[in-house]
Formats: C-alpha cells, structure tokens, sequence
C-alpha cells in the first residue's frame, strides 16, 4: 500500500487536473459520480437522483473490480452495467475507508491514462 503522503499528493494532483477540466474542486463523490457516467457512456444525459446514485455504484463496483473485490457480469438493456461481489471489503474506519476509495479511484484514472 502507498504511503498515506503520497495518496494525498496524487489525489491533489487528480483534483487539480478535474478542476482545469471542469472548473470546480471535485470532492470524492463528484468524482465517483464522474466515473460512473464515464461507465455508463451517459456524458451530456439529465439522470434522476436514483440514476445518479446508481452511477455512483456503478463507479464504486467498477474501481474495486480491479482489486477483485466485484467483478463485471454484463450490461442490461438499458445499457447499464451489472456487477457481482466477489469478495468482502472488511471493516475500515471512515479515514481508512476514504483512503482505499482514493487510491482505486487514482488507480482508475491511471489506467485511463487521465
């Protein structure tokens, strides 16, 4: 695991780069939420505050899919993603829960070269 400096650094680093993108600080779930539209394809759609909660799990199963934790079982035919748990996260105190939710998101965007 990396040091808790250096996530803090990257993380920085990843909220500047969406507020050049976008022009405001995202917090975690901004960014969660970016990702789960990414996931769907749904850039430029209206979603309703279900769909918008429901593109934040998309994004949370998707960026712990590459540490197994669910794994990828097709889309619907609406086009969304389904998932299935693979293994159980554990119990995490908010800091470290926050902390392993940053360093998959990092990981997410370095593997979409962002």
């Amino acid at each position: 695991m990396i040091t808790s400096d250096d996530l803090q650094v990257r993380w920085w680093k990843l909220e500047q780069k969406l507020m050049d993108k976008f022009g405001k600080k995202p917090d975690l779930e901004s960014i969660l939420f970016l990702i789960g539209v990414q996931e769907v394809g749904g850039a430029g759609h209206t979603f309703t505050k279900e769909q918008k909660q429901d593109l934040m799990h998309v994004a949370v199963c998707t960026i712990l899919s590459t540490s197994g934790y669910y794994e990828h079982e097709g889309w619907d035919e609406d086009g969304w993603p389904h998932f299935k748990q693979i293994k159980e996260i554990g119990q995490m105190d908010l800091i470290k829960q926050e902390n392993f939710m940053k360093d998959h998101v990092l990981l997410y965007f370095s593997n979409q070269e962002f």
